[in-house]
């Protein structure tokens, strides 16, 4: 266990909360929910965490830990909770009642982000509807407050299950109508798809962890504008630009995807189904590596199991190792392109900096060799997938 506290002068101001199930990936610092709390607008006043065999079914942390959060949010004057696990309903409602604060998990959090990051309108479609499945299953939190009062004989329930019943259902309808909208942009996608087949353009998408510098890499390449920041999911919505390989003579399609996260909500996944089909839909993938993280391995790991959910982990793909800049003589590799075992297969890997431009170059020689190993004519997407799948035109 252990608790620090920060200050700082910028509210609202909240508690982290971090559950050590003995699982390898835990983060004992609550570093990366630090940062998505910062990327939302929270200021970190303080963070605890605990080990536990298996969460409490009631509290998920225990009472006297329960206790403990209390009296640290009341010295902080923190006016929110934070838990880096996923909580149910319930665990939710009963930590609310018994610490007097709003309580809310790592999933509500991305949502928050996704939805002050989302600018085009399929983006924000996606995100209404993942926040209209979130909110489907804490009705009964969001109407505690109304009282479950009983009639005469034969009558149940009173004003507040009626009331649960009418949000359930107006949520329902709202659901229904978003998930129609992106089935209407779906079929778009579908349209522009087979135009690009028929041109036989050559596809390549960035994939990677969030902040591993997939946006700035891309505005190397392509000389673009695209938003990029050293913070977590800066930019949401996907950009195709025409990438040119002049060894090849040839222009291709480049495309930057919504950064990966540990645990990404399954809700999110499905409801960004249209972006993330971008990664499944390409010839190539070009799966960006912050190089100066401890932590990349877990975090190839977990762009991974997300690329195996949306069935793409078995496309073709360069592990790209950014950041090059940011390493010290002692970390930096003798060669800048070599071989990396991933997921059993020997696949390419090369070194560069986004910022500075060194391995750019190399970076085009291997994009052209990739190219002109396709037959003429046929690529992996469309012998995989067909037609049917849906894509963002150049």
């Amino acid at each position: 266990m252990s608790t620090a506290v920060s200050t700082g002068a910028v509210t609202p101001s909240v508690i982290l909360v971090g559950v050590d199930f003995g699982l390898p990936h835990f983060d004992a610092e609550l570093s990366e929910l630090g940062l998505l709390a910062q990327t939302a607008g929270y200021r970190v006043a303080g963070r605890v965490s605990c080990k536990r065999r298996a969460p409490d079914p009631a509290l998920f942390v225990g009472s006297g830990k329960a206790d403990e959060i209390k009296l640290l949010a009341q010295s902080c004057g923190a006016s929110e909770v934070l838990f880096d696990p996923s909580l149910s309903p319930a665990q939710q409602r009963n930590l609310e009642r018994h610490l007097g604060l709003p309580v809310n998990d790592r999933t509500l959090l991305i949502l928050e982000i996704f939805a002050q990051r989302a600018r085009s309108f399929e983006g924000k479609l996606q995100v209404e509807l993942a926040r209209l499945q979130y909110l489907s299953t804490r009705l009964v939190r969001r109407w505690s407050h109304l009282e479950r009062q009983s009639g005469g004989i034969g009558l149940r329930g009173g004003p507040g299950e009626t009331q649960i019943e009418l949000d359930r259902r107006m949520i329902g309808q709202a659901i229904k109508r978003t998930k129609d909208r992106l089935e209407k942009l779906k079929k778009q996608r579908a349209t522009q798809r087979r135009q690009r087949e028929r041109r036989d353009t050559f596809t390549i998408s960035l994939v990677g962890y969030t902040n591993a510098g997939k946006t700035s890499l891309f505005n190397a390449l392509v000389k673009a504008r695209a938003y990029a920041a050293d913070q977590l999911f800066a930019t949401l919505d996907t950009t195709t630009r025409a990438l040119y390989l002049g060894e090849a003579a040839r222009t291709v399609s480049l495309s930057d995807t919504v950064g990966f996260i540990r645990d990404l909500p399954h809700g999110l996944i499905d409801a960004f189904a249209a972006t993330l089909q971008e990664a499944t839909d390409a010839d190539l993938l070009l799966h960006v590596v912050d190089a100066s993280n401890p932590a990349w391995p877990e975090q190839i790991a977990a762009v991974q199991e997300v690329l195996k959910d949306i069935g793409a982990d078995t496309l073709p793909q360069i592990l790209v190792f950014n950041k090059l800049d940011a390493l010290t003589q002692a970390q930096a590799p003798h060669v800048l392109v070599d071989m990396m075992e991933l997921q059993g297969q020997s696949v390419p890997r090369i070194h560069l900096s986004a910022r500075s431009g060194q391995g750019l170059p190399e970076l085009r020689t291997l994009l052209t060799a990739q190219l002109l190993a396709q037959p003429s004519g046929v690529t992996p997407c469309s012998q995989a997938h067909g037609s049917g799948i849906d894509s963002v035109a150049p």
